[in-house]
């Protein structure tokens, strides 16, 4: 296992933020005693997701962003992968990979035979990010079946928001790990994020409200531009500015937390895969994405040849496991995956060490370019903030 592996068990994480909140409306279960954080009991609870907002980025880059800072509530693990499709599902259904099934960026499906076809879960397409459209093949609520968190809270009587840009309303993502029916509202500015939010907190009575709104610029500036770049700074100000306005706007009857997906590096050293020709012999598809590769090989016999091919060639820019390994040191969670999930998952692992990246330019001719990536397990990837109003959270 890598040397920087996070003891997610202990870290607290994602998974843990919507158990709390079922909690703080009453609505019990077993994992809500054992999670590291609690929550104050309100009328109204607001989980703005913030894609890219890592911890080690904020203390870094604290003196821009003082009202985020200072209302750190905790520091709690994205998961591993640290990719929004994964962070995002292990949010809504409060529950590791490993258990919902969304195991990466991309990863590769049974097909008849032992073939397997691309899959992006990110934007539900099959073959690249750019591919077929996968919802109709591959319907979002059997990809992923379990119930989610925002089911659970809708089945309490509990009214549901989503202040979201528009295309998510209906994207297979959403429909597969979301899942639970409420009111949209189109966010794509900051501003439309405020006033969405802003909008449900000031409804009159004693009906109870939970709020998802995300923003997702500040990881666009950092997949572009780089974390720590200007551009990215520029929306790490936006962003406390934002959750400054919503702390002071807010009523008293509305618990506002900030969290994000996964944190960020900057690329370091590039290995281009397609170059290198010894790393296709024995493998039928490689998915993914530059911190984490999932690498399926042509046949169980073929798996251990595969593994020591990728170490050799790879050396000290990744750490490249088996399967079996990483299920033994329980990378995508404490629980032994379903076999059906079991199976998304490569026969081989190859996670990028330091600021190294994995690309496939053929491939992903888009993701190659990008300056900023995250999905490995180093503390500037995992870690991410839980910041709430003063009084919110207990510990």
């Amino acid at each position: 296992m890598p040397a920087h592996h996070l003891d997610l068990a202990t870290q607290g994480g994602l998974a843990d933020i919507l158990p709390a909140v079922a909690a703080s409306y009453g609505i019990g279960g077993d994992d809500s005693a054992t999670a590291p954080f609690s929550l104050t009991p309100n009328r109204d609870v607001v989980v703005l997701l913030i894609d890219g907002l890592g911890a080690t980025l904020l203390e870094q880059h604290r003196e821009l962003a003082p009202t985020l800072h200072s209302r750190i509530a905790h520091t709690i693990a994205a998961g591993f992968p640290a990719t929004t499709a994964t962070s995002l599902s292990t949010l809504a259904i409060g529950a590791p990979c490993g258990a919902h099934g969304i195991i990466g960026y991309s990863f590769g499906l049974p097909e008849q035979g032992s073939g397997r076809r691309l899959f992006n879960s990110l934007r539900w397409r099959f073959d690249s990010a750019r591919g077929e459209d996968a919802r109709a093949d591959l319907p979002p609520r059997e990809a992923q079946r379990r119930t989610s968190r925002l089911e659970q809270l809708a089945g309490a009587g509990i009214e549901v928001h989503y202040v979201a840009p528009g295309y998510q309303e209906h994207s297979g993502l959403t429909r597969a790990s979301f899942r639970a029916g409420g009111t949209f509202h189109d966010a794509s500015t900051i501003d439309e994020v405020r006033n969405g939010v802003l909008e449900v907190a000031a409804l009159p009575g004693t009906q109870r409200h939970f709020v998802y709104a995300y923003y997702p610029d500040l990881d666009a500036a950092g997949h572009i531009f780089g974390p720590g770049s200007p551009e990215w700074k520029g929306e790490l100000i936006k962003v406390d500015t934002l959750v400054g306005d919503l702390l002071s706007a807010l009523p008293s009857t509305t618990t506002l937390l900030v969290t994000g997906d996964h944190g960020m590096i900057a690329a370091g050293h590039a290995v281009n895969l397609d170059a290198e020709k010894e790393l296709a012999s024995g493998v039928i598809l490689v998915a993914g994405e530059a911190r984490v590769r999932h690498v399926y090989t042509e046949s169980p016999a073929a798996t251990e040849d595969v593994r020591e091919r990728w170490a050799e060639t790879l050396g000290e820019h990744a750490h490249v496991v088996t399967k079996e390994q990483a299920l033994d040191e329980q990378w995508f969670g404490p629980t032994p995956p379903s076999a059906d999930i079991e199976r998304r998952i490569g026969d081989v692992l190859a996670v990028a060490e330091g600021t190294s990246v994995l690309l496939r330019p053929a491939g992903e001719p888009d993701e190659s370019t990008m300056v900023g990536h995250h999905g490995a397990w180093t503390a500037d990837e995992q870690l991410v903030p839980l910041i709430a109003g003063e009084g919110a959270v207990r510990q």
